[in-house]
């Protein structure tokens, strides 16, 4: 890759225009910017370390998934450029990874100027997330260990990849342990998010969320990471976890999160919305 130079791609589909730009500050980093919006940070050095705040409580859910180092089945929908199936790679290397992404060209793009390790078993279908997961073979049915939801158009999550009749159809994908990983973007009052969490909550048993805690007060726009699951995820260590660092963050879940979503929708194909535009100072850069 030529550091000198921002190399830039528009999308065919979105005609949005795809930037690489090198980090200075952390070397051998670098940030993917779409129509202006941050959109994934990538270490090629080191492709377990996780720079984004959002990315890193997924990282966390990740390492929940099973034992150290144990490969893993997973399936990511939103490609971005690739850092959660580099970090499932460097993490438990030899886990079998399929990524999902509309923008076909992004991942050319994205492969072209930052590669992946020549040993990652990754495959990339192309095509809207939801169309490819109706249609994944048998076999992945009851197979897959972790579902990562991290799907934007810009800076919004498409309406149709948001609703129950969405999420019915990931469910059978899991093994009885596996774990769904959903990125939610919401500002003040935080609607879409409770939203998202009562629509999780009518399909599975286990559900919480991650934030920081100025953001589950919705009192400013950011990110809320939610964790559904057929079974419980064994996450007790998990507020311990988030209480440290830089950037403390919150786990909710049982009473509390029931509490959160419950004057809040379920989401169907009917009701569903993109998610809110952030304001352009927040992540435009």
């Amino acid at each position: 890759m030529n550091v000198n130079q921002h190399p830039e791609k528009r999308l065919s589909v979105s005609g949005y225009i795809a930037t690489i730009e090198k980090d200075r500050f952390v070397p051998g980093s670098y940030q993917l910017v779409v129509d202006g919006t941050p959109q994934s940070h990538v270490n090629l050095d080191d492709p377990s370390d996780l720079f984004f705040e959002y990315i890193q409580r997924i990282g966390h859910i990740i390492d929940l998934v099973a034992m150290p180092g144990q490969p893993i089945t997973a399936l990511h929908l939103g490609a971005g450029a690739l850092t959660l199936p580099r970090y499932v790679e460097a993490t438990r290397p030899g886990s079998r990874q399929q990524v999902v992404e509309l923008e076909s060209d992004l991942v050319d793009f994205v492969r072209a100027e930052l590669p992946l390790p020549k040993r990652a078993a990754i495959r990339v279908r192309h095509g809207d997330a939801r169309e490819v997961v109706a249609k994944l073979p048998a076999g992945l049915h009851g197979n897959i260990d972790l579902i990562v939801v991290d799907i934007f158009s810009g800076s919004r999550t498409p309406a149709h990849v948001t609703s129950q009749e969405f999420y019915e159809l990931l469910k059978p994908l899991l093994t009885p342990h596996g774990i769904i990983a959903v990125n939610v973007a919401d500002g003040p009052g935080l609607k879409f998010a409770r939203s998202q969490v009562a629509t999780l909550r009518s399909l599975f048993p286990y559900v919480s969320a991650i934030a920081e805690a100025q953001i589950l007060k919705g009192r400013r726009f950011g990110n809320v990471v939610l964790m559904a699951a057929l079974n419980d995820p064994d996450a007790d260590w998990m507020p311990r976890l988030l209480a440290g660092g830089p950037h403390p963050a919150k786990f909710m879940e049982g009473t509390e999160l029931a509490a959160f979503a419950a004057s809040a929708p379920i989401v169907t194909d009917a009701t569903a919305i993109p998610s809110p535009p952030p304001a352009r100072n927040i992540f435009q850069v």
